[in-house]
């Protein structure tokens, strides 16, 4: 790998050339680390050595890179491949995030971790929406956060303008602005060679277009998390001072660890506090976060979720469920709420021919989001009717609202599992079960198939299935 001479030039002013030096040698002669984040909903993998990673508290180093494709445990959401300078964001949550039920969006959420992160940290009764803006990357996103499993999470595909209409009603905005991409020239060697001056200053121009959109959407006295991965001051310290300027934004100290090897504000003639990754410094790849804080007396916006509109929302929902084709009859509902650990808490929402669990006490949010925004994903997925058959769909076998005992289960060893999450066909013992059944792996819930007398049918997401053609690893 050859860093553009532009790169170097901006960095070593930046750094200073000794400091510059070390870190030019930690991106073109070490090895990015690898990390993973566990869920602490789901029970614990295995693992044979792991190092913690100190600003994260499921958070591991582990000692070499194993075949992830391969491992039934991250397919089922018991942790996620994360990097381990993207785990600061739990610092920012916990050291300033609002007590009590809040409701939190991740803007640019693809592929998911600080989702999946902001979602296990977040206060109990809390609703997450996470969203992402290019069609490939949302499906992703929507893949890996039902294999996380928290029930209460909305993920929608739209651009940031599109949230204006819902006026000031976030707690948290967090805003992984999409960057030039700096902090992942050590593991992707694409970033460098699309790397350009032109490139920074455009990234500019989107981030606060962005962040210009997004603003307003935040409560008066809400948390504002921006971060990026990457290491100029244009994309990074520039854009927080803007926001201090623009907005009046009060930017929020993190206290942290000096044996962490964190780096500071490097923009000359400011003092906020913000917080740099630097790969000769910390053990991780480049990152950029800073926390800050919306006036509190700021003139609200747009309040959306007064009595008069809930009562109107919730009128018209029951008209268009009224008019809708009763696909799900009171039989089968009460069969899908027997499946649930904590059916009081929740609505069941059908739409077409499936049928989703919704937090109630939302419900008013996600009747006005649905006015605003594209929404893939809201709540739990729970069960598709096919023909005669209410058939549980595999949302619910990840999903921490499946009640265990709901199912007969089947253990499955690994090459058994393997072929599950390839979608292949499935022989079970002639003692099983006839019906729906749920695969565990290692008491962890694998997923569902329609077992007969021959065979067992696969219900596995197909567009999720394992596609890789190599053979498998030894298992260890």
């Amino acid at each position: 790998m050859t860093l553009p001479a532009a790169f170097t030039q901006a960095l070593t002013a930046l750094l200073g050339e000794d400091e510059y030096a070390r870190f030019a040698s930690a991106l073109l002669h070490t090895e990015p680390t690898v990390s993973i984040r566990l869920n602490p909903q789901k029970p614990e993998p295995i693992l044979s050595s792991k190092t913690k990673v100190p600003w994260a508290s499921s958070g591991y180093y582990l000692p070499q890179r194993p075949t992830f494709t391969f491992d039934p445990w991250m397919h089922t959401g018991a942790y996620y491949v994360q990097e381990a300078s993207s785990m600061f964001l739990e610092q920012a949550l916990r050291q300033w995030m609002p007590s009590g039920p809040l409701v939190m969006l991740d803007l640019c959420a693809a592929p998911g971790g600080k989702s999946t992160h902001a979602r296990s940290l977040l206060p109990p009764g809390s609703l997450l929406v996470s969203n992402e803006v290019i069609p490939a990357r949302a499906q992703v996103l929507v893949e890996n956060l039902t294999k996380w499993g928290h029930p209460d999470v909305v993920i929608t595909q739209s651009e940031a303008a599109a949230f204006i209409p819902l006026g000031s009603v976030f707690d948290i905005v967090l805003v992984d602005a999409p960057c030039s991409g700096e902090g992942m020239f050590r593991k992707d060697e694409g970033a460098v060679s699309e790397w350009s001056p032109e490139n920074v200053r455009y990234c500019v121009k989107r981030q606060r277009r962005i962040l210009t959109d997004i603003w307003p959407t935040l409560k008066p006295g809400g948390l504002f998390i921006y971060s990026t991965c990457t290491y100029n001051i244009h994309e990074n310290e520039e854009n927080v001072r803007w926001l201090q300027d623009k907005w009046g934004a009060e930017v929020l100290p993190l206290s942290v660890d000096d044996a962490w090897g964190i780096t500071g504000n490097l923009l000359a003639g400011t003092s906020f506090p913000v917080y740099r990754f630097l790969p000769h410094r910390a053990q991780g790849e480049g990152f950029f976060l800073a926390v800050l804080r919306k006036p509190s007396d700021e003139t609200e916006t747009n309040k959306p979720f007064t009595n008069t509109l809930y009562s109107k929302l919730k009128g018209k929902r029951v008209q268009a469920r009224a008019n809708a084709p009763a696909v799900f009859g009171k039989e089968q509902l009460d069969q899908v709420r027997k499946w649930l650990t904590t059916p009081d808490a929740y609505t069941l929402l059908p739409e077409d021919n499936r049928l989703t669990a919704f937090p109630t006490s939302w419900l008013p949010l996600l009747q006005t989001l649905k006015r605003t925004v594209r929404i893939l994903q809201s709540g739990v997925p729970l069960a598709e009717m096919r023909g005669k058959d209410c058939l549980p769909l595999h949302a619910l076998a990840m999903s921490t609202l499946l009640k265990p005992n709901a199912f007969p289960r089947a253990k499955v060893d690994f090459r058994q599992a393997i072929d599950y999450l390839r979608r292949e066909v499935i022989t079970l013992p002639g003692t099983t079960s006839r019906g729906i059944v749920l695969l565990t792996y290692d008491k962890l819930p694998l997923g569902f198939v329609k077992n007969l007398e021959t065979r067992a049918n696969n219900l596995y997401p197909p567009q999720w299935r394992i596609r890789s053609p190599f053979p498998l690893p030894p298992q260890k």
